[in-house]
Order: structure tokens, then sequence, then C-alpha cells
């Protein structure tokens, strides 16, 4: 059985078809790419998955359970969790608690414990506290527990968002081009990275990335959507020689272009 299996999603915004006939499945431990031109409706797959939207049609079967049209909170606590695509940490929060506050839909404590401060609560939050500190040393960020998310580096907060992410224990992790704005070297970086969490944390990987390098190397297949519908679907050999997804990416050759 998949771990996802998303049959014949659709999803139109007044008249503009988003998403149609939409279909993916993800095995468990796989690491998958959803490529596609700018426009072409892979942050729109995003939102339906996580709850941000209701899809028009279509159904979302995640660890043998629908969960087409449930609110974000419950698809996280199902063991979902996602990145952004323009950074969206807590930012005025320090690095630390930003970490912290991915813990707390699970917590054991009521809201008396946590007013009265009894000794449970305190060895509780102990040790939530204890489980973020491991996450940022992870991903070399212990030194900057303490600082204001805001003021980190971009690519600092690009790691902070995908620690904040994990610590919620998904089963399947959404990276929305976790690569924008990095160079070379720190997407390289990146994608060791991904790899090592996905073995790490035995997680199922969903990647939206413009970078080509990042996902040729990372992923083990990929779907290629072009104006919400799905053009191409294989290993990165046989995406990188598909003439659909050529033509999608550079254009369409100009007839007898070489005569004008």
């Amino acid at each position: 059985m998949a771990l996802l299996a998303i049959g014949n999603l659709n999803m139109a915004f007044g008249g503009l078809n988003a998403l149609t006939n939409f279909n993916l499945e993800l095995n468990s431990g796989e690491l998958v790419g959803l490529i596609g031109p700018n426009g072409a409706g892979k942050t729109t797959v995003f939102n339906i998955l996580t709850g941000v939207y209701a899809p028009t049609a279509g159904t979302i079967i995640f660890n043998d359970e629908n969960i087409t049209g449930l609110k974000p909170y419950i698809i996280t606590q199902r063991g979902i969790a996602r990145t952004f695509q323009n950074i969206r940490l807590f930012s005025n929060l320090s690095v630390l608690d930003n970490v912290r506050i991915a813990y707390h839909p699970n917590v054991k404590y009521g809201v008396a414990s946590a007013v009265t401060r009894i000794p449970s609560f305190h060895i509780e939050e102990d040790a939530l506290t204890q489980k973020a500190i491991d996450f940022l040393k992870i991903f070399s960020l212990e030194d900057k527990m303490y600082e204001i998310a805001k003021n980190l580096p971009y690519g600092q907060q690009r790691r902070l968002e995908i620690a904040r992410a994990l610590a919620t224990q998904p089963k399947l992790l959404l990276l929305d081009e976790p690569a924008a704005g990095m160079n070379p070297q720190e997407t390289h970086d990146l994608m060791n990275l991904i790899k090592w969490i996905r073995s790490q944390f035995n997680l199922t990987i969903l990647l939206i990335e413009h970078d080509m390098s990042l996902v040729m190397g990372a992923c083990e297949r990929m779907y290629v959507l072009d104006y919400g519908i799905v053009i191409a679907h294989g290993n990165p050999t046989e995406i990188k020689a598909n003439p659909r997804v050529i033509e999608a990416y550079l254009g369409e050759e100009v007839p007898n272009a070489k005569n004008q």
C-alpha cells in the first residue's frame, strides 16, 4: 500500500483550473520530486495536502486514511509536515522557541498544569527543550538557539524551518523550494542533508524545487506538472530526455526558424 495516494485531484479558483485530474503515489521511504514551470500548480498541491485549500474534487489517502479536506492542524497530527516557498518562521521568537513550538500539539499536560506549574509540567517542558536543542545540533544551529529567528542569515532560516517541520514527528515531509536563494555550495550541502534526514528519520519526502541539480541528484522519481496537468512521470534520466518536459521548460521550437 502507498503511504500517500492522490486520486483525480482537481482545484478550481473561479474559472481557473489550477489542477486537473492530478494523480500521485508515494511509497514509504521514497524521495520524489514535483517539478514544473512557474505557475504549474506545484504549491497548490502542497496547500491541498496540508489542508490550506479544500480540493474541488478528488481524494487524498494518507497512511490508509482519507484526509481530504481536513484542517491543517489535524493533518499535522496525522503526520504530514511542510516547509514554505517563502520562509514562514515565528520571526520574533528565538530559534529555540521556533522548534519547541512544534512539540506542543503532543504534550501531555493540560491547561491547569501549565498555569499552576506543577512538577510534571516542568519535567515535560525540560524534556521538550532538550529535544529541540538536539534538533538544532543536527542542523548546526545550537549556537544560535537564543537568537531571534528573523536575525539569522537566509540559509540558516531555511535550515531552521526544516528543523521545525521535523520536530512535529512527521511520516511525510513536504519541502517547497528549500534551495531558493542558496548558492551552489549551499544547494549541494542541502541535497546531502535531505538525503541524510530521509534516512535518519525514516521519512518519505516530496520535494518541489527549480534547481535541477538538486532534484536530479536527490530524487528517485519525479512528476512534472504543466498548467495543472501531469505531463510526465519517471526517473531523472527519463525526465531529462522527455520531449514534453523539454518543451514545457524551454518552449516549442519555431517552425522554419532557420529560414526567418
